[in-house]
C-alpha cells in the first residue's frame, strides 16, 4: 500500500499561490471544498484519511486498499496550497491540520528547525 503521510513537516503555499493567505474554497463539490470542509478539526486524520474521505466524498467507490494500491499525490499537489493559500502541517504522529499562510501558528512553524519543510508544488512551470 502506498502512502502520503508525512511526520514533522509543514507543507508550505506554493509559490505561484495567487491570494497572499488562506481563502475558503467556495464552489461545492471541488477538491478544494471538499478537503477544506474535512479538514475542520485540527489534527484529527492523517493525509490519507483526507485522500481517501475526499474520493469517496465526491463519488469514489474503490476501498481504501484498492485506492491506495497505486500511488497518490501527496498534498502538496493540493488546491488549498496551490490556489487558496493554504499551508498543511503535519504533526509527529502524521495526523494533518490547515493553517492560514498569513497567520501566526504558519509563522512559527517556519522558524521552528525541527520541522522539516517542503513547498507545495507550482500550478504552473
Amino acid at each position: 500500500m502506498h502512502s502520503t503521510n508525512y511526520r514533522d513537516t509543514l507543507i508550505t503555499v506554493s509559490a505561484d499561490c495567487p491570494v497572499p493567505g488562506g481563502t475558503i474554497p467556495e464552489k461545492p463539490g471541488t477538491i478544494a471544498t471538499v478537503q477544506h470542509g474535512l479538514l475542520a478539526t485540527p489534527y484529527a486524520m492523517t493525509s490519507d484519511d483526507l485522500l481517501y474521505a475526499t474520493h469517496r466524498a465526491r463519488g469514489g467507490g474503490k476501498r481504501r486498499e484498492e485506492f491506495f494500491a497505486t500511488p497518490q499525490a501527496c498534498l502538496r499537489a493540493s488546491p488549498l496550497v496551490k490556489q487558496f493559500g493554504w499551508g498543511i502541517h503535519h504533526d509527529g504522529e502524521g495526523r494533518i491540520a490547515l493553517l492560514d499562510s498569513q497567520g501566526a501558528d504558519y509563522r512559527r512553524l517556519l522558524d521552528d528547525a525541527s520541522v522539516k519543510k517542503t513547498p507545495g508544488m507550482r500550478s504552473k512551470r
